[in-house]
């Protein structure tokens, strides 16, 4: 026989399931969360309409004490990471301060599964209920996780269709040649009538000045420090301008009136992850999309100068005058500054081989004074005023040979009828292997020799095009030297560093005594200092 065994039944005090006692009543804490995902008039009147309804729903009721209503506006429900108002709700709620939450949907609290569950659950193990109204989901409830799974599931799925929505409207439109850009982060343009970029002069004249200080052989730090000091506004309407800023400015194409679209993409819908575009979906490249700030001809020499300072050995950006101007007459490796005794009067900034100690031999060619460099540039360039007038005689042969670019087109013009001589020879091998019976290996054989020669043609292409921006590029110099020489009238007495950089394209040093300028017209001149 077995003992019967006493159970005493302990009622609930807290939650839903407590008795409800007339004599003492429990008051609960509650609270209400609302959210809108973005910011237009017609969301911003709904948020104000959820604010007003739930703060007077629960003061309404004599057995709940209202909290507050927690917001996030114009913020998306994919992720809680971003959304202070709802990690500020549930903070308080974990600290004893909440008993209710009251919310319009399990969409209005998140879109993602995980993040619902994880705070439903968190929030019900400190005994904090949260009620959906569009459900009628109380979380206290015994089929209340089911539900608030399904449901926030759901919701998840609808988030995933809107962002592939709007993912394809936004590469249909790139499909289209449709341009938008960042605007209020984006130097020179603002949004115009017919929703295409329109130029602002003002800024427009910030743009042209980049790339004109970039061409004259200041670095993107060096113009970022110019910007900086002449209190020029950032794209962001910052004070201090960064390097990268001024880079990107130079790289980016849409300052020549076209544009490369979908350079980047949505990796992940909840997260918003982005990536950028190496061939994992399709680009688009528009050209005269919209009015141009900085001609074609510029950007290509701007873009021809990057790769220029990138092949030279030892090139180090920086934002002297004299970084990249340099050049080592041994080891052909540019100089670098440094600094000595820079906490003392006796502070001095010296210019030495970057490559110097590198070398299993170490550089013999000396450092230089910078006071020394300016000194010497000086010299130089009155001497050349001094014979101004014979040196100016000598540059419309020089200026008409480098225009003329008949031989240059005729030689583009010959390898690109076998472009495509070789493009149509490719097309009929593969075809003639798709609808007849070939041996595969001798296919194989013959298709790879026909690529390698296309790949070949195009090689050469590149090269001519190279030719033609390095001509291009020394026109542009010589034409800027001779402005600058022709506006001089009398010797220059102080150092100048636009001048410097408008007419020296750099300086070899071979011993102590002995350097050699070159400048911009590809004249060069030996000076002793």
């Amino acid at each position: 026989m077995s003992l019967a065994r006493a159970i005493t039944v302990i009622q609930p005090t807290t939650g839903r399931l407590a008795p409800v006692t007339t004599t003492a009543a429990t008051i609960k804490r509650v609270a209400a969360y609302a959210r809108v995902s973005t910011d237009n008039d017609e969301q911003i009147s709904s948020f104000d309409a959820q604010m007003d309804y739930y703060t007077r729903q629960i003061k309404a009721n004599h057995r709940w004490t209202f909290i507050e209503v927690y917001t996030d506006e114009g913020i998306s429900a994919t992720s809680t990471k971003k959304r202070d108002g709802f990690k500020r709700m549930i903070a308080d709620a974990l600290l004893g301060k909440i008993d209710l939450i009251l919310t319009k949907s399990v969409s209005r609290f998140a879109r993602n599964t995980v993040d619902t569950l994880t705070n439903v659950r968190q929030l019900k193990a400190k005994g904090v209920e949260v009620y959906f109204e569009k459900e009628n989901i109380y979380t206290m409830d015994s089929k209340g996780e089911l539900l608030i799974t399904i449901m926030s599931s759901l919701a998840q799925e609808e988030s995933r269709s809107i962002s592939e929505n709007v993912t394809w409207g936004q590469r249909k439109r790139f499909a289209d040649g449709k341009v938008s850009l960042p605007y209020k982060h984006f130097l020179g343009y603002e949004k115009g009538e017919d929703s295409l970029p329109k130029i602002i002069e003002k800024e427009a004249v910030v743009v042209r000045l980049i790339y004109k200080k970039f061409l004259e052989g200041k670095t993107p730090s060096g113009i970022a420090k110019h910007l900086t000091i002449n209190k020029i506004p950032s794209p962001a309407g910052k004070e201090v301008w960064q390097p990268s800023t001024v880079l990107s400015i130079l790289k980016n194409e849409k300052y020549k009136g076209d544009a490369m679209l979908q350079k980047s993409f949505t990796v992940d819908f909840l997260t918003k992850k982005k990536k950028i575009n190496e061939g994992e979906i399709p680009q688009y490249y528009v050209e005269k999309s919209h009015p141009a700030i900085i001609t074609p001809e510029v950007f290509d020499l701007v873009q021809h100068e990057f790769k220029k300072r990138k092949d030279a050995k030892g090139y180090k950006t920086g934002g002297s005058c004299f970084s990249g101007k340099i050049v080592c007459g041994k080891c052909g490796s540019f100089y670098g500054s440094k600094v000595w005794h820079s906490t003392s009067k006796y502070r001095k900034v010296i210019w030495q081989c970057n490559s110097k100690f590198k070398n299993e031999e170490k550089c013999s060619t000396p450092h230089l004074y910078e006071e020394k460099l300016k000194e010497a540039f000086l010299g130089a360039f009155n001497s050349i005023l001094n014979n101004k007038d014979e040196i100016l005689k000598g540059y419309e042969a020089i200026i008409q040979e480098l225009t003329d670019t008949s031989k240059i087109d005729k030689e583009s013009d010959k390898i690109q009828s076998e472009m495509e001589i070789v493009t149509e020879m490719i097309h009929k091998c593969v075809e003639e292997n798709a609808h007849s019976t070939l041996d595969q290996a001798e296919y194989e054989e013959r298709y790879k020799a026909l690529v390698e020669r296309y790949e070949s043609i195009k090689k050469g292409i590149e090269g001519i095009n190279e030719k033609r921006l390095e001509s291009s590029a020394k026109h542009e110099s010589i034409e800027a030297f001779i402005k600058e020489l022709e506006k001089r009238e009398g010797l220059v007495t102080e150092f100048d560093e636009d001048l410097w950089n408008a007419t020296i394209e750099k300086i070899m040093v071979h011993s102590e005594n002995e350097i050699t300028f070159v400048f911009k017209d590809g004249m060069e001149l030996d000076w002793n200092i």
